[in-house]
């Protein structure tokens, strides 16, 4: 295990979008720290799991102590833990607007916070975090106000912070989705779901990974929120 190894944290990391970026990461030839509640111990010894709900500033403190004692670095953060619950906003409850705000704000915040500490110190850093499409173009059919409470100020805090870290060579980017291909959706539901994308299908994991390492090796962007949509936020 060579110390000159890069290091990438992955929230949510279990299944999915997470586990796809996890893959991407490795072959990049990155180490990892995965995390989620539900998380089992990876047989790679690149991979390091650790299990606790991203919200609790507790297993943030964790994550990022893990990446620096076990691998002594850290470079990447993909925030990639999230919630998307969809209602018409006067019928959430507040069980549901504290399960959202929990996983898409303060998990962002107090993991951010610490990886930001740890970045700077060095000089040099990428933040990405997981957006999603639908805030920026909002559709009748599905309302989801939550989202573009907690995704949308992700999205405006990408922007924020990009700014305020460019001087001390941390980029911090953003990954806008689709309606993406996971056990969040019934293989019933996919040819309607499809029809939301002018390209005319869902999106894969594969897609959402491939966006998260185009922007690890656009080494001159920062700012940008990237739609992998389908193209969904341009029309239909």
């Amino acid at each position: 295990m060579s110390a000159a190894q890069k290091v990438v944290i992955v929230t949510g990391a279990s299944q999915g979008i997470g586990a796809a970026i996890v893959n991407a990461y490795r072959d990049l030839d990155y180490r990892v720290v995965a995390t989620s509640r539900t998380i089992r111990a990876s047989s790679d010894a690149d991979v390091i799991t650790v299990a606790g709900d991203i919200g609790d500033p507790d297993t943030a403190q964790r994550v990022v102590a893990t990446a620096l004692e076990q691998f002594g670095r850290l470079d990447t953060l993909v925030n990639n833990a999230g919630v998307f619950v969809a209602k018409p906003f006067t019928e959430y409850s507040p069980a549901d607007y504290a399960r959202v705000m929990a996983t898409n704000v303060e998990g962002f915040f107090h993991i951010t916070q610490r990886a930001l500490e740890a970045m700077t110190r060095k000089s040099s850093g990428h933040i990405v975090n997981i957006t999603a499409s639908i805030v920026d173009r909002p559709r009748a059919a599905t309302p989801a106000a939550m989202a573009a409470l907690t995704k949308g100020g992700l999205n405006a805090v990408t922007r924020s912070l990009a700014i305020e870290y460019a001087s001390r060579g941390i980029r911090v980017n953003a990954v806008a989705p689709g309606v993406v291909d996971t056990p969040l959706h019934a293989a019933s539901n996919h040819a309607a779901l499809a029809k939301l994308h002018p390209l005319g299908r869902l999106g894969d994991v594969q897609d959402i990974a491939q966006a998260v390492t185009y922007l690890e090796s656009a080494t001159f962007v920062t700012g940008e929120i990237l739609h992998v949509d389908g193209g969904s936020n341009v029309g239909s």
